[in-house]
């Protein structure tokens, strides 16, 4: 019996362009070169910190993130057939109005460009099956904070003509006032129009005064920020979207969610029971029209998830809330090998699945083969 196919759909590097332009700032988020040392990220503003050395700040920038190399490596130790590369956060939600435009493209340009020479020296031919080589896709980045929402438009259409792009990444702040905002809607319809994956990323958490205040962050680091903060934002975010609408006017957007859909598995059913209570929809006799679609539909048919959770008791729980595993894909966020376990990557592996690797692996200009 031949070894799955594995494509891994969550790893985040830093191309050339986004750490040329991170290297240009001086304010959060800006990477920070030490003389004969790693380069150091300051993502946060936490992090900067003006008691804490220049050269302490922030975290750690190895090879891992910027080197294509480093990631063809991990991935041959690994087994990993394919990779669906993607800017990590916070993207280009950071960049001025008159930025966006501008640093997506070439941003964009630059991850196609990438994937190309590396599949290329990989295959000349293009006569190797997948199993047999190693090969890069990845999702573009979006100009979010563009003054006008057909920018943005622009861009999602102009990477369907990038082949190898294969949809796009992007935050919780949408273009800043969260994902239910109206003003998203062209771009929903965007990406419904042109097939294209959102791939659904954390990056704000939540306010430190709901785990206690600074101090409590203080006193343990990123730990409860990255392990709780980063999963309600998802789970905020979506639900926010649904309370919308946004998948009643857009029933054939396709989201992939990180770290397997957040608390979205676990808390769908409440979430599901309040709706259906709640006294301020028509429904119920109030005047706010509420979601016509149920929770568990959106999950099953509009939404896909990762199966980086570190734990099988929440593998189990995403394959249930997304109706199958045939929802649920491999990611490893090599940028984090500390993260990595043995048993995610075995019980990944068993859930690689034919239908989401075509959708990755085989569309075309005119849609999913």
């Amino acid at each position: 019996m031949s070894s799955p196919l594995i494509v891994d759909i969550h790893t985040h590097v830093y191309p050339p362009a986004y750490m040329d332009m991170l290297r240009s700032r001086k304010a959060v988020p800006y990477v920070h070169d030490p003389v004969n040392a790693t380069p150091r990220l300051v993502i946060l503003s936490s992090d900067d910190d003006p008691s804490i050395p220049v050269d302490e700040r922030g975290r750690p920038v190895d090879s891992s993130y910027w080197d294509i190399n480093v990631k063809l490596a991990f991935m041959r130790r690994h087994g990993i057939n394919c990779s669906v590369i993607s800017l990590a956060n916070p993207w280009l939600d950071f960049l001025e109005p008159e930025e966006a435009q501008t640093w997506a493209e070439r941003i964009n340009d630059d991850l196609e460009q990438t994937c190309a020479r590396v599949n290329q020296a990989g295959d000349p031919d293009n006569a190797r099956s997948l199993r047999e080589k190693e090969t890069l896709f990845a999702f573009g980045a979006l100009p979010l904070s563009a003054p006008r929402a057909d920018i943005v438009v622009n861009e999602i259409k102009r990477l369907k003509t990038l082949p190898h792009l294969r949809g796009v990444i992007m935050g919780t702040s949408g273009l800043g006032k969260g994902l239910d905002d109206p003003a998203l809607d062209p771009v929903w319809g965007a990406l419904q129009e042109t097939g294209s994956l959102l791939f659904l990323h954390p990056h704000y958490g939540l306010p430190d005064e709901a785990f206690g205040g600074a101090e409590v962050i203080n006193r343990y680091g990123h730990v409860l920020p990255l392990a709780l903060g980063f999963p309600l934002e998802t789970t905020i975010a979506v639900a926010r979207m649904l309370l919308a609408g946004v998948f009643d006017r857009f029933p054939t957007l396709k989201i992939l969610l990180a770290h397997s859909g957040g608390t979205l598995p676990f808390l769908a059913g409440r979430i599901e029971s309040c709706i259906h209570h709640e006294r301020k929809f028509v429904a119920n006799g109030g005047n706010i029209p509420g979601p016509q679609r149920s929770v568990w539909d959106v999950l099953q048919t509009n939404i896909y998830l990762d199966a980086v959770v570190y734990g099988t008791a929440g593998l189990k729980a995403a394959v249930t809330a997304a109706g199958g595993a045939d929802r649920l894909m491999f990611g490893m966020i090599m940028n984090f090998p500390e993260f990595f376990s043995a048993v995610i990557l075995t019980s990944a592996q068993a859930l690689t699945i034919p239908s989401f690797l075509h959708w990755i692996l085989l569309k075309t200009p005119n849609g999913l083969v």
